[in-house]
């Protein structure tokens, strides 16, 4: 018995120290990579000024990824995004060009590495896609303590995601950073130049780099200094409970894969070989014990 039950727990042994290298060293590269079947909605709300007239105001950030043009590396995603006049409550998520009651709205089309998560060229982009740079739709898994490019659509290029600090949102650890562009020369309509400044302060879960929460203020002026647009959103409440869950089930889930499961493995797998050769051992030696006092009962 001892010896089937040591065998058992040598093999138990093996299994749990394969399973704890596994863990450590192919587990990660696959489950920190980028998910390509994406499809969220993000919301915000808060106040614009447009031209003297102020009003309430919802922004809809939709984020899907193309499952089927997106490769082992790189992730194909479309953006659309909509800012829409609340005033009277339960605007639609966007409205037409007509509706007086948009304030604006875009859309992008942009490739990203699933590793890194910084913007990528890609043959699968469709012709004439302008080229994004640097993140753009979240932050790399393990995002670190430093800045980071960060992709400005109304300028066409990246600027710096300083690193703030780190800090603490319903008891999640957040890295903040902060994009701040100031007086930068852009079309604030069409054939009608002027100026566009931006503060955007964002904040990270470090471990799965996710946005959990997004605070944005942007005005645009006339050449003449006249402001067109004064725009402060931020998370709804709603989104940022959501955000907050989702980056803790996550945070939690890929603990387990890449922590607690390689722990279990090297633990376990050690506690049980030792046993298995002590089960082994002491049974051997039992049997020589027995069989050498019945060598000595038998009469010569």
């Amino acid at each position: 018995m001892r010896k089937i039950l040591g065998r058992l727990l040598l093999a138990v042994g093996g299994f749990l120290l394969i399973a704890g290298v596994l863990a450590t060293v192919w587990a990660p590269g696959v489950v920190k990579k980028t998910p390509i079947d994406v499809d969220t909605t993000t919301r915000l709300d808060g106040v614009a000024t447009k031209l003297g007239e102020t009003f309430p105001v919802q922004v809809t950030s939709v984020t899907r990824s193309d499952t089927e043009a997106s490769t082992d590396e790189t992730a194909i995603w479309v953006n659309t995004s909509c800012v829409v006049d609340n005033s009277e409550g339960d605007a639609p998520d966007c409205v037409d060009g007509d509706d007086p009651r948009l304030v604006s709205a875009s859309i992008g089309t942009f490739a990203t590495d699933r590793e890194t998560a910084l913007a990528t060229d890609h043959e699968n982009l469709p012709p004439g896609t302008t080229p994004y740079e640097g993140i753009v739709n979240k932050f790399p898994f393990d995002a670190e303590a430093r800045d980071y490019p960060y992709w400005d659509g109304t300028i066409g290029r990246a600027v710096p995601a300083e690193f703030v600090e780190t800090t603490e949102i319903d008891g999640l650890d957040v890295h903040h950073y902060r994009v701040e562009v100031l007086d930068e020369d852009i079309e604030v309509a069409e054939d009608t130049p002027g100026s566009y400044s931006q503060t955007v302060d964002i904040f990270v879960e470090p471990d799965t780099g996710a946005v959990v929460n997004q605070q944005q203020s942007q005005q645009r002026y006339l050449e003449d200094g006249t402001q067109v647009l004064d725009l402060n959103v931020a998370f709804t409440d709603e989104q940022l409970e959501t955000s907050i869950a989702d980056a803790k089930d996550n945070k939690a889930s890929l603990a387990l894969i890449t922590s607690t499961l390689p722990l279990v493995g090297f633990l376990g797998g050690a506690v049980a070989l030792v046993a298995g050769v002590l089960l082994l051992v002491t049974g051997r030696r039992k049997t020589s014990t027995h069989e050498a006092a019945h060598r000595e009962a038998v009469p010569v």
